[in-house]
Order: C-alpha cells, then sequence, then structure tokens
C-alpha cells in the first residue's frame, strides 16, 4: 500500500467486461465477490446495482475520489497512445476501434468514481492489495483478479504468484484470475510453475476459454479451488495444468 499517486496508471474495465472475463453463472453473481486489483473498474457499481455483493480492493483507494480522477485525466492519452501504437495485439470486433474504447473505459471508470465514495462508507471498496489481502479466512466465495497476476510476470516473481493466489483461496474457497498473457502478449513464464506449486499444495486448477477476448490470444482464464481431500485424485473438469 505504499505506491505514490503518481506511480499509479487507472484504467477500469466495464462490469460487463468483467463478466465476460470470468464466465459466472447466474449462482455465482449472488455470491460474496472479492475483486482483488479492480482499481478504477466499474465491476463493483455495477454489480452492485444489479443486487450483487461484491468488495473491491486495491491500493488506488487509499486516495480519494478528487485524486483519482486527477491521476486518470493525467495518464489517460498516455494509456490510449500506447494501445494505438500496439493496436495490432488486440482484436476490433467487440470495440470497433481505439476511440470506441477510449469512450468505454472513461464510461466504466466514470461510473467507478461515481459510486466510489458512497461504496467506501459501505466497505465495498477497501485499500489493500495482493500479496496480504486485509480480509479473514473465508470471507469471501470467489475471488477474482483482472489484469494484474501473470499480465506483469516481468514485474512480479512466480514465488509472488504462488504467494498471492495462495492469499486468494484463504478468503475464499476459488479464485479465477484473467488473463494468462503478459503484457507483450505472450504465455506467462510463471503459469506451469505456478499451477504445478498449487498442486503441490492441495489446489486444483484449470484453464477455462472465457467469451472475451480482447488482447489477441487472451481469452482464458485460471480456476484454482481449494477443495476437501478427494480420494478419487480429481474433481470433474479439473486438471493441473502442466
Amino acid at each position: 500500500m505504499g505506491f505514490p499517486l503518481d506511480a499509479i496508471v487507472p484504467w477500469g474495465r466495464s462490469c460487463e467486461e468483467y463478466v465476460a472475463m470470468f464466465d459466472p453463472s447466474e449462482a455465482d453473481l449472488r455470491r460474496r465477490l472479492l475483486g482483488c486489483g479492480d482499481g478504477p473498474a466499474g465491476f463493483n457499481a455495477g454489480l452492485t446495482a444489479q443486487g450483487g455483493r461484491v468488495v473491491s480492493c486495491d491500493p488506488l483507494y487509499r486516495f480519494d475520489a478528487a485524486q483519482i480522477r486527477h491521476r486518470i485525466a493525467a495518464t489517460s492519452d498516455t494509456v490510449m497512445e500506447q494501445v494505438l501504437a500496439h493496436r495490432s495485439d488486440y482484436i476490433w470486433d467487440t470495440i470497433p476501434s481505439v476511440a470506441p474504447l477510449g469512450r468505454i473505459r472513461m464510461a466504466a471508470m466514470n461510473a467507478f468514481l461515481d459510486d466510489f465514495e458512497a461504496g467506501s462508507l459501505e466497505g465495498r471498496y477497501v485499500a489493500g492489495g495482493l500479496p496480504d489481502l486485509p480480509f479473514g479466512d473465508a470471507a469471501f466465495d470467489l475471488a477474482l483478479c483482472s489484469h494484474f497476476l501473470f499480465l506483469y510476470s516481468d514485474r512480479l516473481s512466480a514465488a509472488f504468484h504462488l504467494q498471492a493466489i495462495v492469499e486468494m483461496l484463504r478468503v475464499a474457497p476459488e479464485a479465477r484470475i484473467f488473463p494468462l498473457l503478459t503484457l507483450a502478449g505472450r504465455p506467462s513464464p510463471h503459469l506451469g510453475t505456478v499451477t504445478e506449486q498449487l498442486a503441490a499444495q492441495g489446489f486444483r486448477t484449470c484453464r477455462r476459454t472465457v467469451p472475451y477476448e480482447f488482447q489477441r490470444g487472451g481469452h482464458d482464464m485460471l480456476v484454482v479451488m481449494r477443495l476437501p481431500s478427494d480420494p478419487a485424485g480429481g474433481a470433474p473438469g479439473f486438471s493441473t495444468i502442466s
């Protein structure tokens, strides 16, 4: 939580994108959800408005709405310039071009900003972050992590990833992580090592294709579950990634 605001580049995705990225069932959406590293995403605001129960956790939330809004304004043009320079790395299908992308992202971040003050008072936005979450054991039913783990594999070690995922599974019996690519659009070099070590600790992992792809090739999420001891040695539909 010690990051200065000028070291943060806030960038938020919409509630609709979160639903496509994590492919939740209707039952999932009624569970107690935790978003790890949500930043200025519109997920919490959107799902709360639909009657969902979600808490978002991010170091960004130690700043107030005015500070976050100012930082978004200071960095958004640079982010969009980077997307434009690397537009061939993305699939322009649901989002047709760079300009609509900017409008979609700003709408999501504005939804977050409009909700942030009330949501903070309600305990829906909590300052903190992986790999040490400020919640009790089994406080949630499902923990999600969007565009943080694996994406920054050049900056975060395999050991950090393992610690972070185990921490997610401390506070929830299931964790979902999206995407499994690095910022350069390549498969994370940590994925095999991390899933092998999770399996060694008794967790179940599977890689699931979801109905979302914007970063080219980024259409899979990692699902990790903390299950009771299974004498059969497996659970239907789940296998360890090698």
